[in-house]
């Protein structure tokens, strides 16, 4: 049996409209990274862009375990002399959710300039409104 690779050009790509509310932060990270990816669909090849492009509403609104969100840190440090941030979880889902959200999914694609491409697909927003009108999205619900 002969082995079928796919060309980016010949996938049609959708694009998956999730709403993100009381949804586990891992679980549906899982989720949006493995559509990202391609890896929901028979045509799945891994060193090319097949996958679809993922619209996540509502992140403000992601369920995170109590003790998780105490306890897990986001860290960044400006490259100075005592320049090292921490914010934990909970802080995160109250002012950048949308970009807590995007980098636990970064962190579960390809190191290299593939995962770079994939993480472009993903567009997130913290309210129910975004500017996507104009495609038709796929209604998805993640369990």
């Amino acid at each position: 049996m002969k082995t079928t690779f796919f060309r980016p050009e010949t996938v049609t790509r959708r694009w998956i409209l999730i709403d993100a509310t009381d949804q586990s932060v891992g679980r549906l990270a899982v989720v949006i990274a493995n559509i990202l990816r391609g890896k929901d669909r028979p045509e799945f090849t891994p060193n090319a862009m097949v996958g679809d492009n993922v619209i996540v509403i509502n992140a403000s609104k992601l369920a995170v375990d109590p003790k998780k969100g105490t306890q897990t840190m986001h860290y960044h440090h400006s490259f100075y002399p005592g320049g090292l941030k921490a914010t934990n979880w909970n802080k995160m889902l109250e002012t950048r959710s949308d970009f807590l959200l995007k980098r636990v999914v970064r962190g579960m694609l390809p190191k290299n300039t593939l995962g770079k491409e994939l993480l472009s697909n993903l567009r997130v927003y913290q309210g129910p409104e975004h500017p996507h009108q104009a495609q038709k999205p796929v209604e998805f619900k993640a369990n």
